[in-house]
């Protein structure tokens, strides 16, 4: 039988509350130590219950979609501007956006990209927003929106929902 996994969210002043899935007894501690390491770890409880712990530094709720959008390379990185191409958006949080890119690209980390995509709500909204390549890997792309301040409301009520 595999082995239960339980995602805790690193509050920011790096604490979490831990619960146990089997007796639901919890436990407050610090994730400081954890923070440049490891984020998971096996844990057994009192209860004699073994289960997997996936510590979430993240400051932003991700939640999980399927949208689809475009891309356009608009500077930094080595290959300058002017590459672009269909997304498929995979999460999305107040801070940034996590896609996938099909076939051959040209994203790099430290690139800026504009990405456009249709959101599921009911006004089908369409976002246009500027954010920066923070992570490559093969042909999943993470990104940080270049500024949140101007952060659409449309997004902000799409993400609660």
């Amino acid at each position: 039988m595999p082995m239960k996994t339980v995602t805790v969210h690193v509050r920011s002043d790096n604490t979490a509350t831990l619960t146990c899935p089997e007796c639901s007894a919890t436990r407050h501690f610090s994730a400081e130590p954890y923070l440049h390491t490891r984020h998971s770890m096996t844990v057994r409880c009192r209860c004699k219950a073994s289960f997997q712990v996936l510590l979430d530094f993240r400051r932003n709720f991700r939640k999980s979609t399927n949208l689809s959008g475009t891309y356009t390379i608009i500077g930094g990185g080595g290959s300058g501007t002017g590459g672009g191409g269909i997304i498929q958006v995979t999460n999305l949080s107040r801070g940034g956006i996590g896609f996938t890119v099909s076939g051959v690209h040209c994203i790099e980390a430290g690139q800026e990209i504009q990405i456009e995509f249709q959101l599921n709500d009911k006004k089908q909204t369409m976002l246009k927003k500027q954010a920066v390549v923070r992570s490559v890997q093969q042909n999943v792309i993470g990104c940080e929106f270049k500024c949140d301040v101007d952060l659409d409301k449309n997004l902000g009520f799409f993400l609660q929902s």
